[in-house]
């Protein structure tokens, strides 16, 4: 195996596939990259089994100039921490690789060169990169924003497994993408779906907000789905994903169907007073109250040791009868942004029961928060 690769292309591609080497694997084997030279093109591929990118590098960009040149296909692994950092220290325009008798590797410019170890590519694992199963296309637009409104709820602890991934489900043409931690949920809705597409399946969302990520400046992101895995594909990569084993939470009665309290308020003027007041609710875990009437909206808090805040917010517009509800003001911040929207609408229950956050003109966000008890 031989090429000679634009540096700033070779150095894309390895930084897009080392996103899925991380320090805790289930083997050695997958701490390093695998690169395959073809007739197609350079393909790169990381994993650590339960996530893997493969990226392609082809010969020739765009507008038809030259990427790879002087090569001889083959394939190789090579150690992800070590390729990724000699390529990006140096400073010549082009690179060339070259494994010389399947266990050394010559990596080298103008200035620089290195022998780095490598291994048989057969010694990789063979990991299911078919598309296969349920498929379908999101605009890349209408992806991002179903992650940005959804993967913040759900939950970064491990304990329940199942709270880390964001549940899709598709049905009658609506795609519908929920998370939650249990104390709060968000949900998005994406219509004008091919209503033969029907499936269930529960996605870490560390690995949605990933794809996000790698997928900008895509048109589009081809998502294919089975009983065990994810796929999606947008330009030149694949990314893999193995689905979150068990039953996600039924969260299809949490919205209430009705509510006794309505306020609708400018959403930048109450994150400013939220972020003001949560300087002194460290104590309370970020807990802030919200206190309501006809006449007038506060947020305030406070703290035994340090004292306390409390800020009017205007313009507002309240229906029902005094109201105030303590809550977590990161979960509520985070839920304010993701319905977006220059004014926001809260539907209370009760001070004690889960609330509605929602953008009036925009029917497919919703987002609930579960209040916590005042001190």
């Amino acid at each position: 195996m031989r090429f000679t690769i634009k540096r700033e292309e070779l150095l894309k591609g390895l930084s897009v596939a080392s996103r899925a080497v991380t320090s805790k694997v289930p083997q050695p084997i997958f701490l390093n990259l695998k690169l395959d030279l073809n007739e197609a093109g350079l393909f790169i591929t990381g994993s650590n089994n339960e996530y893997t990118i493969k990226t392609r590098i082809p010969f020739k960009n765009e507008n038809g100039e030259e990427i790879i040149r002087n090569y001889k296909e083959g394939s190789t692994l090579l150690q992800c921490k070590y390729i990724v950092e000699m390529v990006r220290k140096m400073e010549g325009d082009e690179v060339t690789l070259e494994v010389l008798d399947s266990t050394i590797a010559t990596i080298s410019d103008d200035k620089s060169d290195y022998h780095l170890n490598c291994i048989r590519s057969e010694e990789y694992p063979d990991i299911d990169l078919d598309v296969s199963g349920v498929t379908f296309d999101l605009k890349t637009p209408e992806f991002s924003q179903l992650v940005e409104q959804t993967a913040f709820a759900a939950s970064t602890k491990e304990q329940r497994p199942i709270l880390t991934a964001i549940n899709l489900e598709a049905s009658g043409g609506v795609l519908t993408a929920t998370a939650t931690d249990s104390a709060r949920m968000a949900r998005k809705t994406i219509e004008n779906l091919n209503p033969d597409i029907e499936f269930v399946a529960n996605i870490p969302a560390r690995t949605m907000v990933e794809i996000q990520r790698l997928s900008e400046g895509a048109s589009n992101i081809s998502i294919s789905v089975t009983d065990k895995k994810a796929l999606f594909e947008f330009k030149d990569t694949i990314v893999h994903t193995r689905l979150v084993a068990g039953d996600y939470p039924n969260t299809k009665n949490i919205v209430p169907k009705t509510t006794n309290y309505t306020l609708h308020v400018n959403a930048a003027e109450l994150l400013k007073a939220i972020d003001r007041a949560n300087v002194l609710a460290s104590e309370r875990e970020n807990a802030v109250d919200l206190s309501m009437s006809e006449e007038a909206v506060n947020v305030s808090s406070s703290s035994v040791q340090t004292g306390s805040a409390s800020e009017k917010v205007e313009p507002f517009k309240f229906e029902g009868e005094e109201l105030k509800i303590s809550f977590n003001s990161t979960f509520v911040s985070q839920a304010v942004n993701a319905v977006g929207g220059e004014d926001v609408t809260f539907r209370f229950v009760g001070d004690m029961k889960p609330f509605v956050v929602e953008n009036d003109s925009d029917p497919s966000i919703i987002q609930v928060v579960t209040p916590v008890r005042p001190f």
